[in-house]
């Protein structure tokens, strides 16, 4: 039985578009079936296209699906991606897993894996407190958090054990085969302890 995975993210001039596009490819050819999200857009329009960037990726993305507590309540691990705001998650996301309190109140969020993934422009910019904010949310959920740690070598070359993460420097650093290869490390794992936790449950 394969695993449902969501991916829910929010993006605004596209380097976390690219990343959960990695992720989502990497599950797919783990044979997870994937549900590729993004959070609602909360800025005005004008806002959007006053940054070229932004407006780029809005409308690249423009047939994403919108994510909804129903694709939660689907999944058996969600991951979740998020530019960082100053040191939290963006408001879009934030919002989005506001909207998960009846999905919550029922039970329906519980025991199911979590991971998380984030971009900042600059380095020590608030990625691990980013990534420590979502799991906050988590806990919560009576969620299972699964990082990548440093299970694989190529761990200690982007050197971040809570998630994936990238400097993306006002666009001036794109997403490169390190932060690739983090992704891919972060999705097999979800996806493999996903699978080790359901057959203990139908066990």
């Amino acid at each position: 039985m394969s695993i449902k995975l969501a991916i829910v993210y929010y993006s605004s001039t596209g380097t976390i578009t690219e990343i959960a596009k990695e992720m989502a490819e990497t599950a797919e050819k783990a044979g997870a079936e994937v549900r590729l999200l993004k959070a609602a857009e909360l800025a005005p329009q004008a806002a959007i296209d006053s940054n070229p960037a932004w407006a780029a990726n809005h409308a690249a993305t423009a047939d994403v699906p919108v994510a909804t507590p129903a694709d939660v309540e689907w999944a058996d691990a969600v991951i979740f991606g998020t530019p960082t705001r100053f040191g939290n998650m963006s408001s879009q996301l934030k919002q989005f897993i506001d909207t998960l309190g009846g999905l919550w109140a029922q039970g329906k969020l519980a025991d199911k894996v979590y991971s998380g993934f984030v971009s900042t422009a600059t380095s020590h910019g608030g990625q691990e407190s980013t990534l420590l904010a979502l799991y906050n949310s988590i806990h919560h959920f009576g969620g299972i958090v699964v990082t990548p740690g440093y299970t694989d070598p190529a761990k200690f070359v982007d050197g971040n054990p809570y998630g994936t993460s990238h400097v993306d420097a006002q666009g001036a650093n794109p997403v490169n085969d390190t932060t690739r290869t983090a992704a891919r490390i972060q999705t097999e794992r979800v996806i493999k302890l996903t699978a080790a936790l359901n057959r203990g449950l139908q066990g």
